[in-house]
């Protein structure tokens, strides 16, 4: 095993953590967002904005990271990825400005109050839609031809990817969801609880949608998940899903705070691996190994360097921001006698 595997190995792990990172992190505030139609105006929205407050910001470190990394650490499959999905990208990123934005001046415009709450509410949806969209336009391929993309504008635009958009939806709501249980009490507790009830049937419902179309978008995918011995572990992933599903819905039933929102990451976690059965250890699914991609073994320890350095710091200022806004919210903000 040479340098140039290991460091490609190890950048390829990087990005994975940073996107996962991101994922959980993000998925929970943009999924208050895609459910803050639903909240009673005043109090109760007020609530759940300050539930994400103090950290929502510092969550998108994470996407920068991800994309950043994919560029330096794997140019190739960013010069293809990017003119393939120009159009979802670029709807995310308008998406996360517009909830941005809508999030400072609600406060700032109380006359245009109700505007800005659909503003951010439908940031969130936009900017949650496109990420699934990506995802499910990568999973089904990418038409590559040389080192370059060889397909149409409109390529990314089929139902397995609204799919994965609509899946997304439901899977961050329910993080959201199962944050404000968490993290509120009163009414808007009362609430979440309630969407979180009808959320978890939908997110296994979507989650078994999206996997029975996978193996077969693929040869790959198909052979990963089927071929003899590798079915001895995937086959056991659909009876995991389904007992981690159970155990969230006991959770929210038995009016558990904390637990409901740890079961949700942990259904999240099992469909991230499931995402790893399918396509490692390829960058473009089917079409890009990550080794075909990877930059130049001087230029990826280069950057090591810097996210060694990086990467401990960014954890430790998140970590400590989530422990210092830790506890109940009110619609004043977090309680200071909460430990």
């Amino acid at each position: 095993m040479n340098v140039s595997f290991d460091l490609t190995v190890v950048w390829a792990a990087i990005i994975s953590l940073a996107v996962a990172l991101y994922v959980v992190m993000d998925g929970f505030d943009l999924g208050i967002g895609i459910l803050f139609g639903r909240f009673k105006v005043g109090g109760e929205r007020d609530t759940a904005m300050n539930a994400i407050a103090p950290v929502w910001d510092g969550n998108e470190t994470w996407l920068v990271m991800g994309g950043g990394g994919l560029m330096a650490a794997f140019p190739l499959a960013y010069a293809i990825i990017l003119p393939a999905l120009y159009t979802p990208l670029i709807a995310m990123l308008l998406g996360l400005v517009f909830r941005g934005v809508a999030f400072e001046f609600r406060w700032r415009d109380p006359a245009h109050r109700g505007f800005w709450d659909f503003a951010f509410s439908a940031g969130s949806v936009l900017a949650t839609l496109a990420q699934g969209i990506t995802l499910g336009a990568l999973l089904q391929g990418i038409h590559v031809e040389g080192r370059s993309y060889a397909g149409g504008w409109w390529d990314w635009l089929t139902p397995f990817s609204l799919l994965c958009g609509v899946a997304l939806m439901i899977g961050y709501a329910l993080l959201g969801s199962c944050w404000l249980i968490w993290r509120s009490d009163g009414p808007l507790h009362d609430d979440a609880r309630k969407f979180a009830k009808w959320l978890t049937p939908a997110m296994l419902a979507a989650i078994g949608a999206v996997s029975l179309a996978t193996p077969f978008l693929e040869g790959k995918y198909y052979e990963r998940w089927f071929a003899w011995p590798g079915v001895l572990f995937s086959a056991q992933m659909p009876l995991t899903v389904a007992i981690v599903g159970l155990l969230l819905w006991r959770a929210i039933a038995k009016g558990k705070d904390h637990s409901p929102f740890l079961w949700t990451l942990t259904l999240f976690g099992l469909c991230m691996a499931g995402l790893a059965i399918s396509i490692w250890p390829d960058v473009i699914p089917g079409r890009v190994s990550i080794w075909q991609a990877a930059s130049p073994a001087k230029s990826q320890t280069f950057m090591l360097v810097g996210v060694s350095i990086l990467l401990p710091l960014i954890l430790a200022y998140t970590g400590w921001a989530y422990w210092v806004f830790r506890g109940k919210v009110g619609d004043e903000g977090y309680h200071a006698h909460d430990h």
